[in-house]
């Protein structure tokens, strides 16, 4: 089996996560994924081989200034054009495809198992990718829909145009290089007629629409059992939980005044904080005993001692701290994560933060929401309702698939 995705940490330790239970089934697994060490690393540990490709996700993420969407075009060309160099050298002797992660890398990864006659699926760990009545479509940097257009179907209309015009010629002038015709949907190509949906049901409910079968196979989790480092239980041993701050793979150019706010905004209800560095390299500016910085960390082992995660509300996260029964506060910054806020706001495990952004003061706000007993008791609740399995499901969806 082949797993191929390009993105963030939230795209490829969901690939992990179904990478391990495919070997434990008896597959062969390999993965494609960005080149940087940290992905490299992860897989490593678990005894998944990972074939590179493409510019460092991190880098291409943390780019100041970031891509502007004239740039997009380009990128997806040399994206696509490394994807297919590594992949088809990856895919030989492979069964079956997993596409997953951007979506300019996952038509190239479609593309190639065409080119070699395999199976190929067409994976997204949130929704909001996948057509549908029931909601609009993300628009991409630069390209925002009319104001005027509130209709989901003709969003998702000018969706279709927006991806054709971003990533129709670097992909079909890399399809030609391989012999492959040329595609008139990129979008569509991509999703096929029957994706997987990999997030928990609880968390993300789909609601089925007439023209696309979606597989929702619950959210694909990688157990955790890396030890949390000595420094850092004694400090939780030595007081009342903390809450966390981390976001992620999210750039935050204002780091270390969001570092600050959202230790301040802690303090502010009488907590201890725990704060994550991330690709921001968030730290807070000063050096009190009530704040332990860390760097690389087991959430799964950690959230779970939190009084209250905050975070940016990638979907990894998200879910990691509602299977924790952690009370959460959103603080989303780009593309899915407004969604994410929402649900947790829905569910009534946590506050969403308005805007990317905070104030002592508006985080402060969110925070006492998030802190109350009764927010507490709902997250708990809601913990015991996510489902642990999507990557069994998935590797036996697939394994069977293959079978036949």
């Amino acid at each position: 089996m082949l797993l191929s995705t390009y993105g963030s940490r939230g795209d490829v330790e969901p690939v992990a996560g179904l990478a391990v239970r495919l070997r434990a089934l008896g597959a062969e697994v390999r993965v494609c994924a960005p080149p940087d060490e940290d992905f490299a690393q992860r897989l490593a540990g678990v005894g998944v081989p990972m074939v590179p490709f493409g510019q460092s996700a991190r880098t291409l993420t943390t780019a100041a200034p970031p891509p502007s969407s004239a740039d997009l075009p380009r990128r997806a060309a040399e994206l696509i054009a490394s994807q297919f160099d590594a992949v088809i050298t990856a895919a030989e002797g492979c069964d079956a495809l997993v596409a997953t992660g951007v979506l300019p890398a996952a038509a190239g990864a479609r593309s190639v198992a065409e080119k070699l006659g395999i199976r190929s699926v067409s994976v997204t760990f949130q929704q909001l990718t996948l057509p549908s009545p029931h909601h609009p479509p993300l628009a991409y940097p630069g390209r925002p829909f009319p104001p005027e257009v509130t209709d989901n179907r003709m969003l998702w209309d000018l969706d279709a145009q927006s991806t054709n015009a971003l990533f129709g010629e670097a992909l079909n002038t890399n399809r030609a290089s391989i012999g492959l015709p040329p595609v008139d949907n990129v979008r569509d190509y991509v999703i096929g007629d029957r994706p997987w949906l990999a997030t928990d049901p609880a968390l993300d409910p789909w609601r089925e629409t007439p023209d696309l079968g979606v597989v929702q196979t619950g959210a694909w989790i990688l157990p955790d059992v890396r030890r949390l480092p000595a420094e850092l239980v004694a400090f939780l041993d030595a007081g009342t939980p903390p809450v966390y701050v981390g976001f992620g793979s999210m750039p935050m150019r204002t780091s270390q005044d969001i570092a600050q706010v959202a230790v301040e905004a802690i303090r502010a209800q009488g907590r201890r904080a725990v704060v994550t560095r991330g690709w921001a390299d968030l730290a807070p500016t000063d050096d009190r005993d009530d704040c332990f910085v860390v760097g690389e960390v087991n959430q799964q082992a950690l959230f779970g001692r939190m009084a209250a995660v905050v975070h940016h509300g990638g979907a990894g996260t998200t879910t990691t701290a509602a299977r924790a029964g952690a009370p959460q506060v959103v603080v989303p910054q780009a593309a899915d994560q407004p969604y994410w806020a929402g649900r947790v706001t829905d569910l009534g495990i946590g506050a969403a933060h308005s805007g990317p952004t905070p104030t002592t003061e508006s985080l402060s706000a969110a925070l006492r929401t998030a802190l109350t007993p009764e927010t507490r008791a709902r997250a708990r609740a809601v913990a015991g309702t996510i489902r642990t399995d999507g990557a069994t499901v998935a590797a036996k969806l697939l394994l069977d698939a293959t079978s036949r």
